[in-house]
């Protein structure tokens, strides 16, 4: 892939500065995106069949946290989300944008490290189920049981889409549309159809036989912990957000977007994580997390209804379901980081782009980040007996959650500073009720978000007592040195700075201003040269023949003095492409 440099100039940075637009210099971004394509990029964020077995895993639980998730968590992050999104100048970024903007330039910085972060852990979990539906194709269990065939498996996934993702944004949406379609949509109508033939002709009803009810119980911290889940089903709805400024109509369509997407991902998450837990019972759902779904539908079609063929459709298409969430979640952090990169925030070789704008180093580094998860998780189910990945499925989800929560904690916390302080700015879209609804929407998302980060790590009522030291140790380890992180990059942003010159641009630095100052002399000669000739001129006018003579000689020579000093000054500026205008 070929690279050119971006022309925005890293800014100065300090402390308490907000972030900066991009330079006047910056690369035109094309409106290429309408409502179903940002909607389908921003609900394969999203939505993802593959989390049904860790809803069912709750049992009737699952309808309350969903519909509590989704109320006072999920719709107040969209809404927050598309209000900001909207603020005049805060189109590009994302959430670096509007945190930078509000609680200052180090806070952005981390919000949106956290999510790249986030989405670097994330990466594993998602592929982890596309190898499950692979086991289950190919018949070769070491894909989900092998931890070194896993880490390969993931390995070969990640960076097979991170390359894919290079030819830009309207590729992804091409891809994600795809993915919506044949990944979500028709494997959720299929799983209600077979559903509803599974009942009708007999099947058991394991739901009935766990005999819980709606409300969990709040006594059992370990139950609790399942909410995480839940609040990751949902996370990852204002990730599309720096794609904003590639829609036609972006003050309309983000909000009408964010609003479609919200009833949606309630009202299917909840008929998947139902339809997949009367069809399994509880003991096959704790030990495969990550192929559950799968398992769901060879209870429904193969065992029930002798359809064993529909299974096989079911796992490719997740398949391509789960890939196509990545390739949209590889793209959008990433371009958010290219602002940091404009700022300052990173080294200066960050800001370099391919011909279709994007940074192709951000995203080589993102993949050797997975591929570092990818070590750290597998070695996880290693240490706890390597039989499962379930241990290393549900460290993965606790990893990516505790890490996210972190920067919700500072959106929600940045949008009331936007309330109170920054009524004034110019917004496409309002969250309704004044400031009263939108401090109770913003409110209960706060809320939500401290005390799912707390539970979080409490052990899992689904794992044993070895697996939960595994899982609680691997979390906060994880966590604390990810918190870390992007305050030590930052603080290194004066050396970035510094870095900005190399020393090829030094060199052309210099002899630019040589250059100058060799036009500026050049200039000077020329106008002493003209003045002598203006003098010899009036002195020919006004003396005797001889006087005259020796004048227009000294005319003369002035004259050819003048004409160097033209010359030299043609030379010097047509040769080393400088001005003073410049």
């Amino acid at each position: 892939m070929s690279e050119s440099t971006s022309t925005a100039s890293p800014a100065k940075t300090t402390g308490s500065a907000q972030p900066q637009q991009a330079g006047a210099g910056a690369k035109p971004i094309a409106k290429t995106l309408g409502f179903f394509g940002f909607f389908s990029i921003t609900a394969s964020m999203v939505m993802a069949v593959y989390e049904y077995p860790s809803f069912a895993s709750s049992g009737l639980h699952l309808i309350f946290f969903l519909i509590v998730g989704g109320i006072f968590w999920f719709i107040p992050v969209a809404l927050v989300a598309a209000e900001m999104a909207t603020v005049k100048g805060w189109e590009s970024g994302g959430i670096y944008r509007w945190i930078g903007a509000t609680l200052g330039q180090r806070w952005g910085f981390a919000a949106i490290f956290y999510q790249f972060l986030e989405i670097s852990v994330g990466f594993v979990t998602m592929v982890f189920f596309v190898l499950a539906a692979l086991a289950y194709l190919f018949h070769w269990d070491a894909l989900y049981e092998n931890p070194l065939v896993m880490f390969i498996g993931v390995a070969i996934v990640v960076w097979a889409l991170t390359f894919t993702q290079m030819g830009g944004t309207k590729l992804t949406a091409k891809i994600a549309q795809i993915g919506f379609l044949g990944g979500i949509l028709v494997p959720v109508v299929v799983l209600i159809i077979g559903l509803i033939a599974y009942l009708a002709t007999g099947g058991t009803n394991y739901l009935a036989q766990e005999n819980t009810g709606i409300v969990p119980n709040f006594a059992d911290v370990g139950t609790l912990v399942i909410f995480a889940t839940f609040i990751l089903s949902y996370a990852g709805v204002e990730a599309s957000a720096p794609h904003v400024n590639e829609l036609r109509n972006p003050n309309r369509t983000y909000p009408a977007v964010m609003i479609v997407l919200c009833v949606l991902a309630i009202v299917l998450s909840s008929i998947g994580g139902i339809c997949v837990a009367i069809t399994m019972p509880m003991s096959t759902l704790d030990a495969n997390m990550s192929y559950g779904v799968i398992e769901a539908f060879v209870a429904m079609f193969t065992t029930q209804l002798h359809m064993g063929w529909v299974p096989y459709v079911m796992a490719v298409l997740l398949s391509l379901g789960v890939l196509a969430e990545i390739s949209a979640w590889i793209v959008g952090p990433s371009r958010a980081l290219l602002s940091t990169a404009q700022d300052g925030l990173l080294p200066p070789t960050f800001t370099k782009t391919n011909k279709h704008g994007i940074s192709v180093k951000t995203l080589i580094i993102q993949a050797c980040l997975v591929t570092v998860w990818d070590g750290v998780l597998c070695g996880s189910i290693a240490l706890s007996g390597g039989s499962s990945s379930s241990v290393g499925y549900l460290t993965a989800i606790g990893l990516t959650v505790v890490i996210y929560l972190v920067a919700y904690t500072l959106l929600f916390i940045g949008y009331f500073v936007l309330v109170f302080k920054h009524k004034d700015l110019e917004r496409g879209f309002h969250i309704p009720g004044g400031t009263v609804g939108k401090c109770i929407f913003a409110g209960c998302g706060l809320l939500v978000t401290l005390a799912t980060l707390v539970v979080s790590f409490f052990p899992s009522s689904e794992l044993s007592a070895q697996a939960n030291v595994v899982y609680v140790v691997t979390l906060l380890i994880c966590w604390a040195i990810m918190v870390a992180v992007p305050f030590i990059i930052y603080s290194q942003r004066h050396r970035w700075s510094s870095l900005a010159t190399s020393p090829a641009e030094a060199a052309e630095m210099t002899t630019l201003k040589e250059a100058e100052a060799a036009l500026t002399q050049a200039e000077g000669a020329l106008k002493a040269a003209k003045k002598d000739v203006k003098n010899a001129e009036h002195a020919v006018q006004r003396e005797s023949a001889q006087e005259r003579k020796e004048a227009q000689e000294a005319m003369k020579s002035a004259q050819k003095v003048a004409k160097a000093a033209e010359d030299a000054v043609h030379k010097t500026s047509g040769g080393g492409h400088v001005s003073h205008d410049a």
